[in-house]
């Protein structure tokens, strides 16, 4: 700063008002400009975040940028907070609690401007963090009982049971469903709740289900889950799949297995990816706006930065979700 005071014979004053967007004379302005383009100089933001107690900052952390919902989050995210001149601070949790804690301490670090984590499950550290950060934070994706702050999302229960109503009304009865072993996915948890509750609740005998493969669950898990399901269960007329890519890869079983889909068995996904559309026959699924919860959950920090920037809110914003038929089911 002093360098470019130097070249444009002002006071290191004045630069800090050009750089901050203060009145400043047109002409003082252009010298000063002038001077940090010739200087190449970029201004300290982690100075400028000491001294005003505010960053350009906003924390955001995912289970995994390989998931395109996720990614489409992210960029809902960024279409509602860089217009107002905010970036994103990512951290990639790869579906571990403990990892999402240390990547919160190590943000929090960093005087975030507020931050939106994904889930509703996290440790007991996490939230004692979050809660005395006193800064937004929206946690997305689930509708918790018991919010951090503000939550968006929807609840995966329903939105489960919903597509075994669906399957039960085109005349499925013996519907199993295939999804991870692990239990950080808390999401896919909540489907594999959902579809027990609506199996039980409409009497069709005890629930199907194969837990293969860590998360997130790809494509590679569907064939290997589809096979012992009907390895266990062969009479099983439909399946549905904790998420689209296992969906595909379930699928792709039955056509070297010589079934027909939906013909021989039927098959549902979760998420609509882009995968849903574009594979044959392509996938009944459950369509989420996962740019929306994004796009929402940005609007949401800046309604409270726009207050007076802390937490307090401790409410819900339900995000619609709903069925989409296609071919597999």
């Amino acid at each position: 700063m002093s360098d470019v005071a130097r070249m444009a014979g002002v006071s290191k004053m004045t630069v800090s008002r050009v750089l901050a967007g203060h009145s400043v004379a047109l002409a003082t302005r252009e010298r000063v400009q002038h001077a940090i383009d010739e200087l190449g100089y970029v201004a300290d933001a982690a100075a400028g975040a000491l001294s005003s107690g505010r960053s350009e900052f906003v924390a955001v952390l995912v289970p995994s940028l390989a998931s395109s919902n996720f990614s489409d989050t992210v960029r809902g995210l960024a279409a509602a907070l860089e217009p107002q001149g905010l970036q994103l601070l990512l951290g990639d949790t790869d579906y571990d609690l403990q990892r999402e804690e240390r990547l919160v301490r190590s943000m929090l670090r960093h005087q975030p401007r507020c931050i939106a984590l994904t889930g509703a499950q996290h440790t007991a550290a996490t939230r004692t963090l979050l809660r005395r950060s006193g800064i937004p934070v929206v946690e997305m994706w689930d509708l918790p009982s018991d919010p951090i702050d503000t939550a968006v999302g929807f609840s995966n229960v329903k939105a489960a049971r919903e597509m075994v109503r669906y399957l039960t009304e085109r005349g499925y009865r013996k519907i199993g469903f295939l999804g991870g072993a692990s239990d950080l996915d808390r999401r896919g948890l909540e489907r594999l709740k959902g579809y027990q509750q609506e199996i039980r609740a409409q009497g069709l005998g005890e629930p199907r289900i194969v837990r293969l493969g860590d998360s997130p669950i790809t494509m590679s898990h569907g064939g290997p889950a589809f096979d012992a399901l009907l390895a266990r269960w062969p009479d099983t007329d439909a399946v549905m799949c904790v998420s689209d890519m296992s969906a595909f890869g379930a699928i792709m079983q039955c056509h070297r297995l010589g079934l027909n889909v939906p013909g021989d068995i039927a098959v549902a996904g979760f998420g609509n990816f882009e995968v849903a559309a574009c594979t044959h026959p392509s996938i009944t699924t459950v369509s989420v706006d996962a740019h929306g919860i994004g796009f929402r959950t940005g609007e949401t920090l800046l309604a409270a930065l726009a207050g007076d920037g802390v937490q307090g809110s401790r409410k819900s914003v339900k995000i619609d979700y709903t069925v989409i038929a296609r071919e597999s089911a």
